[in-house]
């Protein structure tokens, strides 16, 4: 079966890789720039892929999504006074939101989940995308999950 043309691709695989670029970043511009940038490194070697692109798409994704957590993040200012609480900050305290929760994990964890859980690969197919051991992904696994039991804005207290 020949590979699609790149063309197709996109039509075809976009909307996923969108997703999981948002349940990686948390921030739809950010996944939107994490997409388009993955895309275009990919258009730029489409000629010398083999076979299904799609694992080597996901895998700059990865590594681009990985090489913008190492770089330092000046996107916080220390000021004086805290801004205000909008209505739906006090709101979404009284929910439970997992989404909110697993973005609060760190980024390797997130990463782990995601495409475990959300993506449905296998321990070593995770552990080959994201360059690390299939121990590694076991742990970061183990550990994602214990973060996500012991969140609070997770656990249901029974009141009487």
């Amino acid at each position: 079966m020949a590979s699609p043309s790149f063309e197709e691709f996109v039509a075809a695989r976009a909307d996923a890789l969108l997703r999981t670029a948002y349940l990686l970043t948390r921030d739809h511009g950010l996944a939107e720039d994490l997409v388009q940038t993955a895309l275009t490194k990919a258009y730029l070697a489409w000629s010398r892929i083999d076979g299904d692109p799609e694992p080597y798409v996901r895998r700059i994704m990865l590594n681009t999504f990985s090489s913008w957590w190492r770089r330092k993040w000046k996107g916080e200012v220390a000021t004086e006074t805290l801004p205000e609480h909008s209505a739906h900050d006090e709101a979404a305290g009284e929910s439970v939101d997992l989404a909110a929760a697993v973005a609060r994990l760190p980024r390797r964890q997130r990463a782990v989940l995601v495409l475990r859980y959300f993506e449905d690969l296998t321990e070593a197919q995770t552990a080959e995308l994201l360059g690390i051991s299939v121990g590694t992904v076991k742990s970061q696994t183990s550990k994602a999950l214990a973060h996500l039991r012991i969140d609070p804005s997770l656990t249901t207290e029974v009141q009487s």
